[in-house]
């Protein structure tokens, strides 16, 4: 029998979990060996715990990101998850119990809404409002408005699985191997080393006006963001670290747009299909073209 395994704890825009196998195929390491894996914009991790799934002797591992809702949720789950469970499960009974009344569901979503905006909560119970808005919410999208407030309505599911145990438990587990930091993607440059694999999956590169997802944080990532990553993606070269980058393709909206090919064109670029679920427009959902780039030259 299979021995359950940690995965995200988070329905997160451009989570990996699909292209999973395209990721990992390019890794430079095996099983076996012993590496510091780092994720600079961690997101919901579902590589991060492939890697600590998969790679028994994994040095270390350390995870950033610039969302710090996202970050605590996962220094609570790593210190204090029984706590956490607690809360989530009575929130989900309660929210249950409302099944067979909307208005009273949808009242009890914009009060755990305004109570996560209001941000008074102390920090195990404000991951568990940040959970359960993401296990309710519409679509499961995190976006906020130009005042940093969660804004994202209520969603249509009749009983989502807002306390999953036993995996905030194998998270948790996970997680005692991982050093957490919250910043900047360069904050993450002193734990460069020879034997460094730095996984990036930076807020996309819109490909166009009307589809950026990339308000994760109240920081938008714009060109000159991604420039600069780029530059960080150099320094990363030449200190002998093997990386791996996920970006948006946009030759799909624009065929001359040859912003990434142009950015990196000394460095490995693979076009990969995969299907994006987030997306407040259903008709825009569906297989697109995403970009793999490396400096891992097999």
């Amino acid at each position: 029998m299979n021995k359950s395994k940690a995965k995200p704890f988070l329905k997160w825009a451009g989570g990996k979990t699909q292209l999973l196998e395209i990721i990992t195929s390019n890794f430079p390491y095996k099983n076996e060996d012993e590496f510091i894996y780092v994720e600079p914009f961690v997101g919901s991790g579902a590589v991060l715990f492939w890697v600590l799934n998969n790679y028994q002797n994994i040095k270390k591992a350390i995870i950033n990101d610039i969302n710090l809702d996202l970050i605590n949720a996962y220094k609570i789950i790593k210190k204090n998850v029984e706590d956490l469970i607690y809360i989530l499960e009575k929130w989900q009974n309660e929210y249950y119990s409302l099944e067979h009344d909307q208005e009273d569901k949808k009242k009890y979503f914009y009060e755990k809404r305004d109570l996560f905006n209001q941000r008074k909560s102390n920090q195990i119970k404000h991951t568990a409002l940040f959970i359960f808005l993401n296990k309710t919410c519409f679509n499961g999208l995190y976006r906020v408005n130009k005042n940093n407030l969660f804004n994202v309505p209520i969603g249509s599911y009749r009983k989502p699985i807002i306390c999953d145990k036993n995996n905030l438990r194998l998270v948790s587990n996970s997680l005692k191997k991982v050093e957490i930091i919250h910043g900047d993607f360069e904050k993450t440059l002193r734990y460069a080393e020879n034997k460094s694999l730095f996984y990036l999956d930076p807020p996309y590169k819109p490909l166009n006006k009307t589809s950026n997802f990339n308000s994760y944080a109240d920081q938008k990532f714009n060109d000159t963001e991604q420039i600069r990553l780029k530059k960080f993606c150099d320094k990363l070269d030449q200190l002998g670290c093997k990386w791996i980058l996920s970006n948006s393709d946009v030759r799909e909206a624009n065929s001359e747009n040859i912003f990434f090919d142009d950015l990196y064109k000394k460095y490995q670029i693979h076009r990969v299909l995969a299907r994006r679920n987030i997306n407040s427009n259903g008709l825009k959902r569906g297989l697109l073209n995403e970009l793999l780039i490396t400096n891992n030259r097999k």
